[in-house]
């Protein structure tokens, strides 16, 4: 069994094991997408209503990613989010698509995420970014530092100091022995009978080389956000693996990427879901951040030539349409990526089309039935 730190982590915390007759196991990426017309309260209901039908349609994991200052996404917490959906699910796996390390202090972290483990023992994943999740003006604000660079800068000793909190193993002489994160590792005996301690996996996120080479290096599993970096996935999941070391994690290297994609019954409808993401997106890109739009007043909006390159440039990494066509790219793209582990994240204007979706995926892949 693969240990971190001397902390037992069961194989299928990093692996999934069930997936119907999907190439590799599906897992869910939620940004509490929130919809003109809608509220966050709403769109709250939705990740919880979508984490109980993805668990009972055997999904492996459900993460949900931190944004901030960003009116159509409403995952700025994503520790209050997680402990709402274990207090609603039973078996899958909740983590963190990510936690932006540099905007919290290790500390801050580790007691959230032990928390969780507490509430959820063995459920809980612990994934890491080093991007602010928002502009330099709410990341300053975050971080109360004039150097926004700061954080990312000192990623690896940020992480290796969080580490050393989820382990509560400080050395010695160091000047933060005596401080520990509470809850710390939840204590366990193992199926052999051996008395262990157990915390979140970590897992090192990323949209570049930087986290996937830090990942390799350390040998610790790693998720790309293919979805938004698509041109970087390849050469970035290439340099993880060139890189990787084995480790008391892992033995060989394990990737997950983010994929954005919709299934709906009709065809057009997926179009024009896809088409309001990409002009929610090109707003956001422009300063002119708002709630995800409606698909009707996009079709009504006249955009310039840029702005289309834009749309268009943005569309075309988007997996859509109809369920065997969702199925036949969402293949395509595990072929030609070799990823371990597809995470999905779909995007609609109402929460009944965000379920719909995964619902149809779980259905052409064979996945067990509700």
């Amino acid at each position: 069994m693969p240990r971190t730190g001397g902390h037992t982590v069961s194989a299928d915390e990093i692996r999934g094991t069930t997936h119907g007759t999907a190439p590799v196991p599906l897992s869910v990426l939620d940004l509490a997408t929130v919809g003109a017309g809608s509220t966050a309260g709403d769109a709250l209901r939705t990740s919880v209503a979508l984490s109980r039908l993805t668990e009972a349609r055997g999904f492996h994991r459900y993460w949900v990613a931190e944004h901030h200052s960003m009116p159509g996404v409403a995952s700025s917490s994503p520790a209050v989010i997680l402990a709402h959906l274990a207090a609603h699910t039973d078996r899958i796996r909740l983590g963190s698509g990510g936690v932006m390390l540099p905007n919290h202090a290790p500390l801050v972290i580790a007691e959230q995420f032990g928390t969780l483990e507490a509430m959820a023992p063995g459920r809980i994943d612990l994934g890491l970014g080093r991007a602010p999740g928002t502009d330099g003006a709410t990341a300053a604000a975050l971080r109360r530092s004039e150097t926004l660079n700061e954080g990312a800068d000192d990623f690896p000793q940020q992480l290796a100091e969080l580490t050393r909190f989820l382990d509560d193993d400080f050395p010695d002489g160091h000047p933060f022995r005596r401080i520990h994160a509470i809850p710390g590792p939840v204590q366990g005996t193992t199926p052999g009978g051996v008395q262990s301690a157990h915390r979140p996996p970590i897992w090192l996120l990323g949209s570049s080389g930087f986290s996937a080479r830090l990942a390799g290096l350390l040998g610790l599993p790693f998720a790309f956000a293919h979805h938004f970096s698509a041109q970087n996935t390849v050469p970035a999941l290439d340099l993880y693996r060139q890189t990787f070391r084995p480790s008391e994690v892992l033995t060989e290297p394990y990737a997950l990427i983010g994929v954005s994609a919709l299934a709906t019954d009709d065809e057009r409808e997926a179009g024009r879901q896809t088409r309001a993401m990409a002009v929610n997106m090109l707003r956001l890109r422009t300063g002119r951040p708002g709630l995800f739009p409606d698909p009707a007043d996009v079709e009504k909006q006249e955009l310039g030539p840029m702005e289309e390159e834009f749309i268009a440039s943005w569309t075309a990494n988007v997996v859509n349409g109809t369920p065997d066509e969702v199925r036949c790219g969402l293949d395509d793209l595990q072929k030609r990526t070799g990823a371990d582990e597809l995470m999905i994240t779909s995007h609609a204007h109402r929460g009944e089309l965000r379920l719909r979706s995964y619902e149809l995926i779980a259905d052409v892949y064979g996945l067990p039935t509700a």
